[in-house]
């Protein structure tokens, strides 16, 4: 099933996600299915529980946007445990479509998590995927990638999403 992207402005998307305690169930293997069917669809390569409405702490990343199903990667209750180095680059966001902006983000970036059956894992990337490991687990902390900017580019997005909304084009 294809869930609709949850768009910014719904409180889902600014408030921490619930912590998984039941792993291996039918439910969490097929929203895990979804979410992965649902990300495919948006043309994204990360997609947080939160983004789809459900603020559980899971995350599915796919830095091949499904060209190589061997790069499925399933983070469920995440935590960055380390980071180093610094890349700059255009970062934008499903929820926040049509908008990007240039953040700074850690090169190299250490992810603890679980996967769909509750074991618990180490993995570190760099570049992309780095970038893709700190934009969901931010998601499921309640932050935005425009957190990551300047009050005042974060101040334009917001005057231009309010507009949208007005004229109905935001939802």
């Amino acid at each position: 099933m294809i869930y609709p992207i949850v768009k910014y402005g719904q409180p889902v998307l600014e408030e921490k996600a619930a912590t998984i305690t039941e792993f291996n169930t039918p439910e969490l293997t097929k929203l895990l299915d979804d979410m992965f069917e649902s990300m495919y669809a948006a043309r994204g390569v990360g997609l947080a529980a939160p983004q789809i409405g459900i603020g559980k702490r899971i995350a599915v990343i796919d830095t091949t946007t499904g060209e190589d199903p061997s790069q499925k990667i399933v983070l469920i209750n995440p935590e960055i445990i380390a980071a180093e180095g610094s890349q700059t680059g255009e970062e934008g966001c499903l929820s926040i479509p049509t908008f990007r902006e240039t953040v700074t983000r850690a090169q190299k970036v250490t992810v603890r998590a679980q996967d769909g059956a509750g074991t618990t894992f180490e993995m570190t990337g760099e570049d992309l995927l780095a970038r893709a490991f700190l934009h969901e687990t931010d998601h499921l902390n309640g932050k935005l990638y425009i957190n990551h900017i300047s009050p005042l580019k974060r101040d334009l997005i917001r005057r231009k999403i309010r507009k949208l909304q007005k004229a109905d084009e935001w939802s």
